[in-house]
Protein backbone atom coordinates (compact mmCIF):
# COMPACT_ATOMS: atom_id res chain seq x y z
CA UNK A 1 0.00 0.00 0.00
CA UNK A 2 1.73 3.08 -1.38
CA UNK A 3 -0.25 6.46 -0.57
CA UNK A 4 1.03 9.76 -2.48
CA UNK A 5 0.38 13.03 -1.72
CA UNK A 6 1.38 16.64 -3.70
CA UNK A 7 3.20 19.86 -1.82
CA UNK A 8 1.72 21.71 -4.38
CA UNK A 9 3.81 25.06 -5.07
CA UNK A 10 3.12 25.68 -8.55
CA UNK A 11 6.15 24.68 -10.89
CA UNK A 12 8.36 23.32 -7.70
CA UNK A 13 5.30 21.07 -6.74
CA UNK A 14 6.68 17.42 -5.63
CA UNK A 15 5.01 14.53 -4.65
CA UNK A 16 5.60 12.88 -1.37
CA UNK A 17 5.32 8.75 -1.70
CA UNK A 18 4.60 7.20 1.68
CA UNK A 19 4.82 3.17 2.07
CA UNK A 20 6.85 0.05 2.60
CA UNK A 21 9.55 -1.09 -0.03
CA UNK A 22 10.02 2.30 -1.50
CA UNK A 23 14.23 2.16 -1.22
CA UNK A 24 14.32 0.09 -4.32
CA UNK A 25 11.59 0.93 -6.66
CA UNK A 26 14.15 2.86 -9.11
CA UNK A 27 10.40 4.34 -11.32
CA UNK A 28 9.92 6.59 -7.90
CA UNK A 29 13.61 8.41 -8.44
CA UNK A 30 13.97 7.98 -12.42
CA UNK A 31 11.31 11.13 -12.81
CA UNK A 32 13.30 13.45 -10.70
CA UNK A 33 16.17 12.86 -11.43
CA UNK A 34 17.44 15.13 -14.79
CA UNK A 35 21.23 14.21 -14.94
CA UNK A 36 23.71 12.08 -15.06
CA UNK A 37 25.28 12.38 -11.83
CA UNK A 38 23.75 10.94 -8.49
CA UNK A 39 25.34 11.92 -4.74
CA UNK A 40 24.00 9.79 -2.36
CA UNK A 41 24.43 11.31 1.23
CA UNK A 42 24.09 9.53 4.68
CA UNK A 43 25.46 8.94 8.05
CA UNK A 44 27.38 6.29 9.64
CA UNK A 45 24.55 4.61 11.25
CA UNK A 46 22.20 4.58 7.95
CA UNK A 47 24.65 3.83 5.70
CA UNK A 48 25.17 0.53 6.49
CA UNK A 49 22.01 -0.31 6.70
CA UNK A 50 20.17 1.35 3.61
CA UNK A 51 23.13 2.48 1.18
CA UNK A 52 23.01 -0.49 -0.98
CA UNK A 53 19.55 -0.47 -1.45
CA UNK A 54 19.56 2.92 -2.56
CA UNK A 55 22.43 2.15 -4.62
CA UNK A 56 21.29 -0.70 -6.38
CA UNK A 57 17.94 1.41 -7.56
CA UNK A 58 20.01 4.19 -9.04
CA UNK A 59 22.22 1.49 -10.85
CA UNK A 60 22.04 3.33 -13.98
CA UNK A 61 23.47 6.46 -12.86
CA UNK A 62 27.11 7.81 -12.09
CA UNK A 63 26.79 6.93 -8.69
CA UNK A 64 29.32 9.09 -5.51
CA UNK A 65 28.74 8.71 -1.89
CA UNK A 66 29.32 10.60 0.95
CA UNK A 67 28.63 9.26 4.64
CA UNK A 68 28.83 11.83 7.61
CA UNK A 69 29.11 11.36 11.32
CA UNK A 70 26.02 10.90 12.90
CA UNK A 71 24.60 13.40 15.33
CA UNK A 72 22.84 16.73 15.68
CA UNK A 73 26.18 17.78 17.50
CA UNK A 74 28.07 17.32 13.57
CA UNK A 75 24.97 19.40 12.06
CA UNK A 76 27.38 22.73 11.14
CA UNK A 77 29.60 24.06 8.72
CA UNK A 78 32.51 22.12 8.90
CA UNK A 79 31.06 18.81 8.43
CA UNK A 80 28.94 20.25 5.60
CA UNK A 81 31.66 20.80 3.63
CA UNK A 82 32.66 16.99 3.75
CA UNK A 83 29.79 16.99 1.03
CA UNK A 84 31.00 20.37 -1.45
CA UNK A 85 34.50 18.48 -1.18
CA UNK A 86 32.73 15.33 -2.62
CA UNK A 87 31.03 17.31 -5.50
CA UNK A 88 33.88 19.06 -6.29
CA UNK A 89 36.55 16.28 -6.55
CA UNK A 90 34.15 14.16 -8.43
CA UNK A 91 33.37 16.83 -11.07
CA UNK A 92 29.11 16.89 -10.43
CA UNK A 93 27.42 19.57 -12.79
CA UNK A 94 24.98 21.70 -12.06
CA UNK A 95 22.73 19.08 -13.80
CA UNK A 96 23.46 16.40 -10.68
CA UNK A 97 21.50 15.47 -8.12
CA UNK A 98 21.51 14.77 -4.21
CA UNK A 99 19.76 12.35 -2.31
CA UNK A 100 19.12 12.25 1.26
CA UNK A 101 19.14 9.35 2.93
CA UNK A 102 18.67 9.42 6.68
CA UNK A 103 17.64 11.76 9.24
CA UNK A 104 16.53 14.89 9.85
CA UNK A 105 20.33 16.10 10.23
CA UNK A 106 21.16 14.20 6.94
CA UNK A 107 18.27 15.67 5.45
CA UNK A 108 18.65 19.39 6.35
CA UNK A 109 22.34 19.46 5.14
CA UNK A 110 22.04 17.31 2.15
CA UNK A 111 19.30 20.34 0.89
CA UNK A 112 21.50 23.45 2.08
CA UNK A 113 24.48 21.63 0.03
CA UNK A 114 22.01 21.08 -2.65
CA UNK A 115 20.53 24.91 -2.50
CA UNK A 116 24.28 26.13 -2.01
CA UNK A 117 25.93 24.24 -4.79
CA UNK A 118 26.54 26.03 -8.06
CA UNK A 119 23.77 28.25 -6.78
CA UNK A 120 21.31 25.60 -6.84
CA UNK A 121 20.86 21.49 -8.00
CA UNK A 122 18.35 19.32 -7.23
CA UNK A 123 17.99 16.94 -4.52
CA UNK A 124 15.93 14.18 -3.18
CA UNK A 125 14.39 13.49 0.63
CA UNK A 126 14.95 9.54 1.56
CA UNK A 127 13.84 9.77 5.27
CA UNK A 128 14.87 7.41 7.67
CA UNK A 129 13.36 8.32 10.71
CA UNK A 130 9.69 8.92 11.46
CA UNK A 131 10.24 12.59 12.69
CA UNK A 132 12.28 13.18 9.23
CA UNK A 133 9.22 11.63 7.65
CA UNK A 134 6.12 13.97 9.23
CA UNK A 135 7.84 16.67 9.55
CA UNK A 136 11.97 17.92 8.25
CA UNK A 137 11.96 16.11 4.61
CA UNK A 138 9.16 18.21 3.49
CA UNK A 139 8.92 21.58 2.92
CA UNK A 140 12.17 22.89 1.78
CA UNK A 141 13.76 24.22 5.14
CA UNK A 142 17.36 23.28 4.68
CA UNK A 143 20.62 24.80 6.79
CA UNK A 144 23.26 24.01 9.94
CA UNK A 145 22.89 24.68 13.43
CA UNK A 146 25.61 27.21 15.01
CA UNK A 147 26.79 27.49 18.34
CA UNK A 148 24.81 30.31 19.54
CA UNK A 149 21.40 28.63 17.74
CA UNK A 150 19.90 26.11 15.99
CA UNK A 151 19.13 26.52 12.33
CA UNK A 152 20.01 30.18 11.82
CA UNK A 153 22.08 29.44 8.56
CA UNK A 154 20.07 27.76 5.90
CA UNK A 155 17.68 28.30 2.84
CA UNK A 156 14.32 27.46 1.25
CA UNK A 157 15.10 25.04 -1.07
CA UNK A 158 12.39 22.48 -1.99
CA UNK A 159 12.83 18.67 -3.00
CA UNK A 160 11.93 17.15 -6.36
CA UNK A 161 10.35 14.08 -4.24
CA UNK A 162 9.96 12.71 -1.11
CA UNK A 163 10.36 8.84 -0.54
CA UNK A 164 9.04 7.91 2.87
CA UNK A 165 9.60 4.17 3.11
CA UNK A 166 7.93 3.01 6.62
CA UNK A 167 10.07 -0.68 6.53
CA UNK A 168 13.22 1.96 7.57
CA UNK A 169 11.32 2.57 10.78
CA UNK A 170 11.73 -1.02 12.13
CA UNK A 171 15.56 -0.36 12.33
CA UNK A 172 14.83 3.05 14.48
CA UNK A 173 15.05 3.02 18.15
CA UNK A 174 12.36 3.27 20.89
CA UNK A 175 13.46 6.28 21.80
CA UNK A 176 13.94 7.91 18.14
CA UNK A 177 10.50 6.45 17.55
CA UNK A 178 9.17 8.60 20.10
CA UNK A 179 10.73 11.71 19.36
CA UNK A 180 8.88 11.43 15.90
CA UNK A 181 5.58 11.19 17.53
CA UNK A 182 6.56 14.03 19.02
CA UNK A 183 6.05 15.92 15.36
CA UNK A 184 2.81 13.88 15.16
CA UNK A 185 1.28 15.06 17.83
CA UNK A 186 1.91 18.72 16.69
CA UNK A 187 -0.19 18.63 13.87
CA UNK A 188 -2.97 17.78 16.24
CA UNK A 189 -2.59 20.23 18.29
CA UNK A 190 -2.07 22.78 15.58
CA UNK A 191 -4.91 22.64 13.16
CA UNK A 192 -6.72 19.26 13.35
CA UNK A 193 -8.40 18.09 16.81
CA UNK A 194 -9.77 14.83 15.20
CA UNK A 195 -6.30 13.85 14.60
CA UNK A 196 -5.33 14.67 18.16
CA UNK A 197 -8.15 11.87 19.13
CA UNK A 198 -6.83 9.45 16.74
CA UNK A 199 -3.49 9.43 18.76
CA UNK A 200 -5.01 9.01 21.61
CA UNK A 201 -6.72 5.95 20.53
CA UNK A 202 -3.76 4.54 18.62
CA UNK A 203 -0.34 5.58 20.49
CA UNK A 204 -0.21 2.14 21.41
CA UNK A 205 -0.31 0.93 17.72
CA UNK A 206 1.92 3.45 16.97
CA UNK A 207 4.60 2.29 19.75
CA UNK A 208 4.41 -1.03 18.91
CA UNK A 209 4.97 0.23 15.15
CA UNK A 210 2.12 -0.92 13.68
CA UNK A 211 2.48 -0.14 9.78
CA UNK A 212 -1.42 0.42 8.88
CA UNK A 213 -1.45 3.13 12.08
CA UNK A 214 1.92 4.29 10.93
CA UNK A 215 1.23 4.86 7.71
CA UNK A 216 -1.96 6.89 8.76
CA UNK A 217 -0.06 9.22 11.06
CA UNK A 218 2.74 10.06 8.58
CA UNK A 219 0.01 10.39 5.74
CA UNK A 220 -2.35 13.06 7.94
CA UNK A 221 1.30 14.42 9.00
CA UNK A 222 2.15 15.25 5.82
CA UNK A 223 -1.09 16.11 4.34
CA UNK A 224 -1.04 18.86 7.12
CA UNK A 225 2.75 19.98 6.72
CA UNK A 226 1.57 19.97 2.78
CA UNK A 227 -1.42 22.03 3.24
CA UNK A 228 0.48 24.94 5.04
CA UNK A 229 3.65 25.22 3.15
CA UNK A 230 1.50 25.42 0.08
CA UNK A 231 -0.36 28.34 1.62
CA UNK A 232 2.72 30.13 3.11
CA UNK A 233 6.16 28.68 1.57
CA UNK A 234 8.53 31.04 3.46
CA UNK A 235 6.97 31.58 6.64
CA UNK A 236 5.56 34.76 6.37
CA UNK A 237 2.31 33.98 7.96
CA UNK A 238 0.84 30.40 8.45
CA UNK A 239 3.90 28.37 8.57
CA UNK A 240 5.01 29.82 11.59
CA UNK A 241 2.34 27.19 13.25
CA UNK A 242 4.35 24.13 12.46
CA UNK A 243 6.72 25.98 15.18
CA UNK A 244 5.00 25.14 18.19
CA UNK A 245 6.68 24.30 20.94
CA UNK A 246 10.24 24.78 18.86
CA UNK A 247 11.08 28.19 20.21
CA UNK A 248 11.50 26.22 23.79
CA UNK A 249 12.48 23.12 22.57
CA UNK A 250 15.57 25.05 20.82
CA UNK A 251 16.24 26.60 23.96
CA UNK A 252 16.94 23.41 25.26
CA UNK A 253 18.43 22.04 22.07
CA UNK A 254 21.11 24.67 22.00
CA UNK A 255 21.15 25.75 26.19
CA UNK A 256 21.88 21.37 27.02
CA UNK A 257 24.21 20.93 23.87
CA UNK A 258 23.14 19.54 20.58
CA UNK A 259 22.42 15.97 20.51
CA UNK A 260 22.10 15.60 24.58
CA UNK A 261 18.64 16.18 23.74
CA UNK A 262 16.97 14.84 20.63
CA UNK A 263 14.71 17.62 18.82
CA UNK A 264 11.33 15.78 19.40
CA UNK A 265 12.08 15.30 22.85
CA UNK A 266 12.97 19.16 23.07
CA UNK A 267 9.77 20.04 21.19
CA UNK A 268 7.47 17.79 23.48
CA UNK A 269 8.89 19.60 25.99
CA UNK A 270 8.61 22.87 24.44
CA UNK A 271 4.63 22.10 23.58
CA UNK A 272 3.88 21.08 26.85
CA UNK A 273 4.99 24.76 28.41
CA UNK A 274 3.27 26.50 25.70
CA UNK A 275 0.34 24.70 26.86
CA UNK A 276 1.08 25.77 30.05
CA UNK A 277 1.28 29.36 29.32
CA UNK A 278 -1.55 29.36 27.04
CA UNK A 279 -3.44 28.38 30.32
CA UNK A 280 -1.92 31.08 32.09
CA UNK A 281 -3.44 33.67 29.48
CA UNK A 282 -6.85 31.57 30.46
CA UNK A 283 -6.93 30.54 26.45
CA UNK A 284 -6.29 26.68 26.97
CA UNK A 285 -8.15 24.88 29.59
CA UNK A 286 -6.23 23.23 32.28
CA UNK A 287 -8.49 19.79 31.24
CA UNK A 288 -6.61 20.52 27.49
CA UNK A 289 -3.47 20.88 29.23
CA UNK A 290 -3.57 17.50 31.36
CA UNK A 291 -4.64 15.33 27.65
CA UNK A 292 -1.85 17.27 25.75
CA UNK A 293 0.71 16.44 28.92
CA UNK A 294 -0.96 12.98 29.20
CA UNK A 295 -0.38 11.99 25.46
CA UNK A 296 3.04 13.18 25.22
CA UNK A 297 4.35 10.75 28.54
CA UNK A 298 2.28 8.25 27.24
CA UNK A 299 4.29 9.04 23.67
CA UNK A 300 7.41 8.44 26.22
CA UNK A 301 8.39 11.93 25.81
CA UNK A 302 9.33 13.95 28.40
CA UNK A 303 7.16 17.25 29.49
CA UNK A 304 9.76 18.86 32.09
CA UNK A 305 12.87 21.13 30.77
CA UNK A 306 16.39 20.67 32.39
CA UNK A 307 16.38 22.74 35.43
CA UNK A 308 20.10 23.85 35.15
CA UNK A 309 19.53 26.06 32.02
CA UNK A 310 17.98 28.60 34.41
CA UNK A 311 15.41 31.08 33.97
CA UNK A 312 17.38 33.81 32.03
CA UNK A 313 19.38 31.54 30.33
CA UNK A 314 16.51 29.99 28.99
CA UNK A 315 14.79 33.50 27.95
CA UNK A 316 18.69 34.33 26.30
CA UNK A 317 18.31 31.49 24.63
CA UNK A 318 14.59 32.03 23.47
CA UNK A 319 15.86 34.91 21.90
CA UNK A 320 18.20 33.53 19.60
CA UNK A 321 15.20 31.86 16.99
CA UNK A 322 13.86 32.52 13.85
CA UNK A 323 10.56 33.48 15.21
CA UNK A 324 12.15 36.63 16.46
CA UNK A 325 11.54 40.02 14.38
CA UNK A 326 11.33 43.61 14.57
CA UNK A 327 8.92 43.28 17.27
CA UNK A 328 10.24 41.19 19.18
CA UNK A 329 9.96 37.59 20.20
CA UNK A 330 6.92 35.66 19.21
CA UNK A 331 5.20 32.44 20.57
CA UNK A 332 3.14 29.48 18.81
CA UNK A 333 0.41 29.42 21.44
CA UNK A 334 -2.70 27.24 21.32
CA UNK A 335 -6.98 28.47 21.90
CA UNK A 336 -7.90 25.01 21.78
CA UNK A 337 -6.12 21.57 21.06
CA UNK A 338 -6.47 21.92 17.14
CA UNK A 339 -6.36 25.99 17.49
CA UNK A 340 -2.87 27.53 17.32
CA UNK A 341 -1.85 30.73 16.93
CA UNK A 342 1.54 33.13 16.35
CA UNK A 343 1.27 35.44 19.62
CA UNK A 344 3.86 38.75 19.32
CA UNK A 345 1.28 39.88 22.68
CA UNK A 346 1.84 37.22 25.49
CA UNK A 347 2.05 38.74 28.88
CA UNK A 348 6.08 38.22 29.52
CA UNK A 349 5.15 38.17 33.34
CA UNK A 350 3.03 35.23 32.77
CA UNK A 351 5.97 33.66 30.49
CA UNK A 352 8.62 34.31 33.32
CA UNK A 353 6.22 32.50 35.85
CA UNK A 354 5.74 30.11 33.46
CA UNK A 355 9.40 29.25 32.63
CA UNK A 356 10.36 29.63 36.94
CA UNK A 357 7.64 27.12 37.46
CA UNK A 358 8.45 24.46 34.44
CA UNK A 359 12.40 24.81 35.77
CA UNK A 360 11.15 24.05 39.07
CA UNK A 361 12.30 27.40 40.52
CA UNK A 362 9.02 28.01 42.52
CA UNK A 363 6.38 25.66 43.65
CA UNK A 364 3.70 24.65 41.56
Amino acid sequence: MTKTLQVELGERSYPIHIGAGLLLRSELYQPHIRGRQVMIVSNETVAPLYLDKVRDALSDYQLEQVVLPDGEEFKNLEVLNHIFDALLANRFNRSCCLVALGGGVVGDMTGFAAASYQRGVDFIQVPTTLLAQVDSSVGGKTGVNHPLGKNMIGAFHQPRCVLADTETLDTLDDRQLSAGIAEVIKYGLIQDAAFFSWLERNMDQLLARNTEALIHAIEQSCQSKAEIVAADERESGKRALLNLGHTFGHAIETGTGYGTWLHGEAVAVGMAMAAELSACHGWLTEADVERIRALLTRARLPVAPPAEIGRERFLELMSVDKKVDDRGLRLVLMDAIGAAKVCGDFDRNLLNQTLDRELGLTGS
